[in-house]
């Protein structure tokens, strides 16, 4: 898939309040500083789309972005919550679920892991929520220029290895970095073959 056209659409803090043309979304999630606006950023080909900030944390509505008049491209708050009060982060873990959770449009949720770490204790805990909830997800490490080829590949499988332990079968999983590009291609490549299927059935 080729991205040849991406603009803002609308934020929101319900999903009572999405835009009233529906089409179907795929949504982004990640802890706070993971790399997301600058992973969407990449996949629409604009460096301005999603607002990057050297501050985590400061995604607190649900965007849509509408992406080649065709589907929705939804950047949600972080899940890790950075420096919020109580409220702010009570406020934000109620939309992030009931978004997640209720919103018919979504069509998939990617959530992106730091792919120069172990996996922490929030992240497991956000997809141990989705599987049990029943969330189609997939899991993009972000960052990965940052390790080299051999380094990469051992924290990967490190990972892969403890997500194993919950899951007798992992979805899919992409390899990214916003810097060099690597995983845009095949995260649209695989957004396209959603949105053939959707539409062929």
């Amino acid at each position: 898939m080729k991205i040849t056209q991406a603009k803002f659409v609308a934020s929101c803090t319900s999903i009572a309040d999405k835009p009233k043309l529906t089409l179907p979304e795929f949504a982004f999630i990640g802890r706070s500083n993971v790399g997301k606006s600058s992973l969407i950023n990449t996949l629409s080909g604009n460096k301005s789309l999603a607002h990057i900030s050297s501050t985590p944390g400061k995604t607190l509505c649900i965007n849509h972005f509408i992406i080649n008049d065709s589907w929705y491209l939804v950047d949600l708050p972080g899940y890790g919550f950075a420096k919020v009060s109580k409220t702010t982060r009570n406020s934000l873990k109620k939309m992030i679920n009931d978004y997640v959770l209720g919103s018919p449009q979504m069509v998939l949720l990617f959530v992106l892991l730091d792919g120069r770490h172990d996996i922490l204790k929030n992240d497991l805990e956000f997809l141990q929520m989705l599987g049990n909830e029943g969330v189609p997800f997939s899991i993009v490490f972000t960052k990965c220029d940052k390790l080299g080829v051999n380094a990469l590949a051992a924290q990967v499988e490190n990972n892969k290895q403890t997500l194993m332990e919950y899951w007798e079968e992992l979805p899919p999983v992409f390899i990214s970095s916003s810097q060099t590009g690597k995983g845009k291609d095949e995260i649209l490549d695989y957004i396209d073959n959603i949105l053939k299927t959707i539409n062929n059935s």
